[in-house]
């Protein structure tokens, strides 16, 4: 099912742009200086690499991103409890978004040992994220969001609140507050409450396929919610939030030439999750993923990265 959603920092960026109306002067600048404060580049890259993607841009071809979302809590170095491929086309004007599921087996470059692809963010930043990522989809990734899924807490609440579809009826066991029910059907969430229901796994029958819906559900209420905002101080909340929480190697400039040269593939977005087989041999639970799924979920992006 297509949705009309925006999952890339920039495209956030873009939408806060785009919907200021009268405060436009204002907080123009306000964007910039939260830009430049997420503005992190990978480290130890070539820079070579920097230069090919401004000519991607200056040429309109084909991008790709990773978004991981970090889930850091206090004395943790963290995790990326999400992680997105996402390629934009803007000839065809097509937008993919590949879900790999956090518990997928697979080679840590870098690290010399193959174990749950979650846990390259935790042995090597960012740097050992894309490198695995790579390595796993075989195509190359031009640009990185970091999102730290505790900001997704203030996000919701930066927004006041959002509204979301939930299709699993569950008596919640701690995520957000014991015996809290997320009942079926359209809900109101505040910050700790859409925490928690995105963070919930095993009450889910589909697992971690239901837990990154529901994640993809929060992110899309959270957008649409923040392009309907007109107030001042509302925006320098989510900018706050984005701010603080939000590291990306897209420049200010980069955001803006992608919101608007790359902005039509909006319209026309494809979804897949990453699939497998489950295995507990090891008393560790993996999920493994056959030669035959990767090569398709190979060709599934480098198609779109056609020129």
């Amino acid at each position: 099912m297509k949705k009309k959603i925006l999952i890339t920092i920039g495209s956030i960026i873009a939408v806060l742009v785009l919907g200021i109306g009268g405060y436009a002067a204002y907080l123009y600048h306000y964007v910039q200086k939260t830009a430049d404060k997420m503005y992190e580049p990978v480290a130890e890259e070539d820079q070579s690499a920097a230069k090919q993607r401004e000519e991607n841009l200056s040429n309109k071809k084909p991008i790709s991103i990773l978004l991981l979302g970090v889930d850091e809590r206090e004395g943790d170095v963290g995790r990326s409890d999400t992680l997105m491929v996402m390629t934009v086309n803007p000839k065809t004007e097509k937008m993919q978004i590949v879900s790999i599921p956090r518990d997928t087996k697979t080679e840590i470059i870098g690290e010399g040992k193959t174990t749950k692809i979650n846990a390259a963010y935790a042995y090597g930043g960012v740097k050992m994220a894309l490198d695995t990522v790579e390595n796993f989809t075989n195509i190359d990734i031009n640009y990185y969001a970091q999102v730290n899924m505790e900001a997704l807490s203030d996000l919701v609440d930066a927004v006041g609140g959002i509204t979301v579809n939930n299709e699993l009826d569950w008596i919640d066991e701690g995520y957000y507050k014991k015996g809290y029910h997320y009942e079926e059907g359209n809900i109101q969430l505040d910050g700790p409450k859409a925490l928690g229901y995105v963070r919930m796994r095993h009450l889910d029958p589909n697992g971690d396929f239901g837990r990154n819906e529901r994640q993809r559900k929060v992110l899309t209420a959270i957008i649409d919610k923040a392009a309907s905002i007109s107030s001042v101080s509302k925006f320098d909340d989510i900018l706050n939030v984005l701010g603080s929480n939000v590291k990306t190697n897209m420049t200010f400039d980069e955001m803006m030439d992608i919101q608007k040269n790359y902005r039509g593939a909006r319209n026309n977005i494809e979804q897949y999750e990453v699939t497998g087989t489950g295995d507990t041999s090891t008393g560790t639970y993996y999920l493994v993923v056959s030669d035959e799924e990767k090569q398709k979920v190979h060709d599934m992006l480098a198609d779109n990265l056609e020129q």
